[in-house]
């Protein structure tokens, strides 16, 4: 259904009250030099719940893979098969999350001296790709080829015990809930790690619920519904490990901030200084899962260097302030009809 003016009304005045959001957290910067926070205790009390979460998660996703393979020899189910696929590349990408962010938590400023904040999509990615390409071009493909000839051959037919189906229905049921369990818990956290956990566990879900229906189907009305379900889960998780690459390239290839936070550093920035004449650039792009921030300000040209140099060296430590924000790098100028300070490399 299209959306009607009063939707796009109604949008409008969202995203106003969104800015205007944005902009009393910046006047709030602005006033007190600092976002209030958490403590040191509150912050290393977070920190241990998180590695909880990443803990739990490994810990569940060995077991509910384990049921998963249980179900998958018991019940022959090609859809379960799929299902349980879509589990095995969780609990690799798992144990890969897991010592992202045991590296993340191990700085060394002398071999990375800004930081390894880059890590995590890097390793998604490479875990992405190697995965993808390693394992769904072996296993996804088969089942899909092991699907398309169950369909078109004259084997027995699909049909579970009462016994079975019992098992099935349980087992995948049980890894179901404990799953959407997992899916909220991880996301009441910010960390993007417990986070890249609780979409992972997401699509467990999905994966799960879909496999179920399949079988159900397939046991009750007709065989072709679960070689038809292993197509359809094997295509979904080729689809969304995918998007998962592409994600992170993203962010490793420095994409643009949106213009709603650049509305709200450019709007910091000009409020942090009354000598501040003119903005020349505000540039804000992915640096891994946070932001590198250039700034570009004009103050007046006779303004003594320390002066000068203090303005600009509070503003960057403000910028750096924004839980956003990996660097931040403010140039000084006295004018700007000139060209960029950067130039642009043109293919």
């Amino acid at each position: 259904m299209a959306s009607g003016p009063e939707d796009n009304v109604a949008e409008y005045y969202q995203q106003q009250v969104e800015m205007l959001e944005g902009f009393n957290e910046m006047d709030a910067l602005a006033e007190r030099g600092f976002i209030p926070g958490m403590s040191k205790e509150e912050r290393e009390k977070l920190a241990r719940s998180e590695t909880l979460a990443i803990r739990i998660s490994n810990v569940a996703n060995m077991v509910l893979f384990a049921a998963k393979v249980y179900a998958s020899v018991w019940s022959g189910s090609l859809a379960i098969i799929a299902s349980t696929l879509d589990s095995l590349l969780d609990l690799l990408s798992g144990f890969i999350l897991w010592f992202t962010a045991f590296s993340m938590s191990t700085p060394n400023p002398y071999q990375y001296p800004i930081g390894k904040k880059r890590m995590q999509p890097l390793v998604s990615m490479l875990t992405g790709i190697l995965v993808f390409a390693s394992v769904m071009a072996t296993l996804g493909l088969q089942i899909i080829l092991e699907s398309v000839r169950t369909m078109v051959s004259d084997d027995d037919e699909f049909n579970l015990t009462n016994e079975q189906e019992r098992w099935v229905v349980g087992i995948m049921l049980g890894v179901t809930l404990v799953k959407l369990f997992l899916v909220f818990y991880c996301r009441t956290f910010t960390n993007e790690i417990v986070k890249a956990y609780a979409q992972d566990h997401f699509f467990d879900v999905i994966t799960n619920i879909i496999g179920l229906i399949a079988v159900l189907l397939a046991n009750y009305i007709d065989d072709w519904m679960d070689p038809v379900g292993a197509i359809i889960l094997a295509l979904y998780t080729i689809r969304t490990w995918s998007m998962t690459v592409l994600e992170n390239v993203n962010s490793l290839v420095g994409k643009s901030a949106a213009p709603e936070y650049l509305q709200k550093l450019t709007y910091l920035c000009w409020n942090h200084h009354k000598a501040i004449r003119h903005i020349d650039t505000v540039r804000a792009y992915t640096f891994g899962s946070h932001y590198f921030v250039e700034v570009d300000i004009v103050l007046p040209a006779n303004m003594a260097l320390q002066e000068a140099h203090d303005i600009g060296e509070s503003l960057q430590e403000k910028l750096e302030l924004l839980p956003e924000i990996e660097r931040a790098f403010v140039h000084l100028d006295y004018e700007f009809s000139h060209k960029p300070e950067h130039a642009q490399a043109h293919a």
